[in-house]
C-alpha cells in the first residue's frame, strides 16, 4: 500500500433483513428495512443485517456500526470491522449481522457509521407500535335492510 492514507468515503449504508450474493457474484438485499412496526414491545428482531459500501480511500481502517436506543446514549449493540483500500477506485464492501435485537421501547433508534473514530453517517431507523385494530365495522343500517 502507498504512503499517502486517505480516510474513505461511505457510499452507501442500508439496514436489512438479508443478503444473498447472486450468480454474477453482486450482493441481493432481501427485506430492506426503514422502520419497524410491530404488535407489541419489548421485540426482539433475530437478524438485522447492515450493509456498507466503502470507495475512494487509501490505507487500513476500522469500521464501527452501533444502533442507538431513542434515547441518544444507549448503544444497542454494536461490531467492528477491519478493511482496506488500496486505491482509491477501490470499492469494498461490509455486512455486519446483528442477532437477537431487543428493541424495549418505541421510538426513535440510530444507526452510527464510523471508520477510524470518525462519524461518517447518522441515520434514524424508527420502532413504532401498530395501531389497534378496530372491530369489524356492522354494515350500515340501510345496506343491512336490502
Amino acid at each position: 500500500m502507498s504512503d499517502t492514507r486517505i480516510l474513505p468515503d461511505l457510499q452507501c449504508s442500508v439496514l436489512c433483513e438479508e443478503i444473498r450474493q447472486e450468480a454474477n457474484g453482486n450482493p441481493m438485499l432481501i427485506g430492506v428495512l426503514t422502520q419497524l412496526i410491530v404488535p407489541q414491545l419489548p421485540v426482539t428482531a433475530s437478524r438485522i443485517v447492515c450493509f456498507n459500501r466503502w470507495t475512494a480511500g487509501v490505507g487500513e481502517f476500522t469500521e464501527h456500526v452501533k444502533i442507538i436506543s431513542p434515547d441518544s446514549s444507549t448503544t444497542l449493540c454494536e461490531n467492528k470491522m477491519k478493511y482496506g483500500l488500496e486505491k482509491p477506485d477501490n470499492i469494498r464492501t461490509n455486512v455486519h449481522l446483528f442477532g437477537n435485537v431487543e428493541f424495549k421501547e418505541a421510538g426513535v433508534y440510530h444507526v452510527e457509521v464510523n471508520v477510524d473514530d470518525v462519524l461518517k453517517l447518522r441515520y434514524p431507523f424508527p420502532v413504532m407500535l401498530m395501531p389497534p385494530q378496530k372491530d369489524q365495522q356492522q354494515p350500515p343500517a340501510e345496506a343491512a335492510g336490502n
